[in-house]
């Protein structure tokens, strides 16, 4: 998710255009089971008991924000969209019509509730579809009322969008426009994120950010020379798990689109 147009125009126009393989900056690193193993869990959320979100962990973003949170989005966010339902929960988007939208859905946060510096995160989940969906695990910076965004640092652990099935994203968001590479984003295709459950996370250090689904690592982002500009990410950030509806990436909703969820297992933090 993110706070800016600009950026997701020029991503659609060229994916549009056929021109995806522009701006994928693919680093693999490799990744040792063992060593990750070894960390301590310093933070998680099972999802164990049903009914609503754990208010000790999270909190809501509700409404639809400036211009649909910067983006164009098309829903209402509400805090009954989220809940607990054996073992797993769920953040549903659904057509309805609410607060004078026709879209609701939900958006939680740990902001202000938990945020960590380095370190690892693993979020199981199994993503929505249909046409104009976009669910999206990414934080933010502690900082981002003091120092606004970019400023502040957004990273970006999974999106997808259901006018694109099977295609996840991940990418850096920062005050240098998008770091030391092109649009620091990357496309990789994972088939049935929408029939299965899939481990997306990120291995943040000092020095670097890997992101991983499954224990893979798929794009590094590394810049060379760190600056204020293109490395904020040496501060506190927050957890946000959330399903928008249309907007600059979620795009054309479908017509024949009801309802559907983002379902997550657990939500765990290592160090």
């Amino acid at each position: 998710m993110k706070y800016k147009l600009t950026y997701y125009v020029i991503l659609l126009m060229l994916i549009s255009c056929g021109n995806s393989e522009e701006i994928i900056q693919e680093q693999p690193e490799s990744y040792d089971p063992i060593t990750a193993d070894a960390r301590n869990l310093i933070w998680s959320d099972e999802f164990d008991t049903d009914g609503s979100p754990s208010s000790k962990n999270w909190t809501y973003d509700i409404g639809n924000g400036n211009n649909g949170w910067g983006n164009g989005e098309r829903q209402f966010y509400t805090r009954a969209n989220a809940s607990l339902t054996h073992g797993v929960l769920k953040v549903t988007a659904k057509k309805e019509t609410y607060q004078g939208f026709k879209y609701t859905s939900a958006r939680l946060k740990t902001q202000n509730k938990f945020s960590f510096t380095y370190g690892s995160i693993e979020v199981r989940a199994k993503l929505p579809s249909g046409g104009g969906t976009w669910p999206a695990i990414w934080m933010l910076g502690d900082n981002i009322t003091s120092a606004g965004w970019p400023s502040c640092g957004e990273i970006d652990i999974m999106e997808h969008t259901g006018n694109n099935q099977g295609v996840t994203s991940s990418a850096i968001h920062n005050a240098s426009g998008y770091g030391d590479t092109p649009y620091v984003h990357h496309l990789e295709r994972v088939s049935d994120v929408s029939t299965n459950f899939h481990v997306y996370g990120l291995e943040w250090t000092q020095d670097k950010i890997d992101f991983i689904i499954d224990g893979v690592v798929h794009y590094t982002y590394n810049p060379i020379n760190k600056t204020n500009a293109n490395w904020p990410f040496n501060k506190p950030q927050f957890i946000i798990l959330n399903v928008a509806m249309g907007g600059a990436l979620g795009g054309t909703i479908s017509g024949d689109f009801t309802e559907s969820a983002m379902e997550i297992d657990y939500v765990r933090v290592y160090q």
